[in-house]
């Protein structure tokens, strides 16, 4: 296994390789590993020739007051567990190569990254899209693999993929969940032991509302209603939203069908979780 710290040099590997003919998978990241992520790169082994993981906490993508700065890193770690899975190459540039003195461009999708998360991080989607723009330019991957736990993030890069006429496949990947429900995040290490309990209330949630999606419920808002009052009885949670959107647009939906997509994302404390899941279908 080898690291690359510079952009040149993992551009000028992956040209080298793809015109060797190889198959080059793609795992971008923010570091601190968890099993979530250990699931997309034994999907990257299995589908490339090659497999590159990025480790990379982006400053853009974090908006004024969160947690850029005490965002979780452990490089040692993700190393261990990288060369564990099969990873080719670490990628593990600098701030500085990513957004050199005087940069000025960015990647900006609109009408999907205006609601959910993006309306309550301002900016946040255009440092995503525009750094797995750049990401892709430099490893010039074949194939790409996203968690799904991050639903509009996965949507918003496949339709920046699909505008931009990148060739380059997205694969979404399963959520992956502690025993207990919880969804794997790399913020989690921030919880307390209260918190951490508090927090099964999302997946149990998201469990009630396809429990009453399968009883013929379909009217979203006795779901929501049903969701919020089992979250809420949780003194540390609080929501910044809760909605039920058309899996493609991500706009609300009033009535539940195959496409519906229950979304949320809840306080802990300071810290921010989201989670989701298909009412119907999965």
């Amino acid at each position: 296994m080898t690291t690359i710290t510079s952009v040149a040099e993992m551009q000028q590997w992956s040209l080298q390789h793809k015109s060797a003919g190889r198959r080059i998978a793609f795992v971008p990241t923010m570091g601190f590993l968890h099993e979530g992520h250990l699931s997309l790169l034994e999907a990257g082994r299995k589908n490339g020739d090659l497999l590159v993981l990025s480790i990379f906490v982006n400053p853009t993508q974090f908006g004024v007051g969160e947690d850029y700065a005490d965002y979780p890193r452990d490089l040692a770690a993700d190393g261990a567990l990288a060369a564990q899975a099969g990873v080719d190459v670490i990628f593990v540039p600098s701030a500085a190569q990513m957004y050199p003195k005087d940069y000025a461009t960015w990647v900006d999708v609109e009408g999907i990254t205006e609601v959910l998360c993006g309306a309550s991080r301002p900016g946040h989607f255009r440092g995503v899209t525009t750094v797995v723009s750049k990401l892709c330019n430099i490893v010039q991957p074949d194939i790409a693999f996203f968690g799904a736990k991050d639903f509009q993030q996965l949507a918003v890069i496949r339709r920046m993929v699909l505008d931009q006429n990148m060739p380059l496949e997205i694969v979404g990947m399963p959520i992956v969940r502690e025993a207990d429900g919880l969804a794997l995040s790399s913020r989690n290490s921030y919880l307390s032991p209260e918190q951490r309990q508090q927090g099964l209330a999302l997946s149990q949630s998201l469990a009630l509302g396809r429990q009453l999606a399968a009883a013929g419920q379909r009217d979203s808002a006795i779901i929501l209603a049903a969701v919020r009052a089992m979250i809420e009885v949780n003194p540390e949670a609080r929501i910044d939203y809760l909605q039920i959107c058309h899996q493609l647009s991500l706009q609300d939906q009033t009535q539940v069908d195959a496409d519906s997509v229950l979304l949320l994302a809840v306080f802990l404390g300071k810290t921010r979780l989201i989670d989701n899941c298909f009412l119907l279908t999965e």
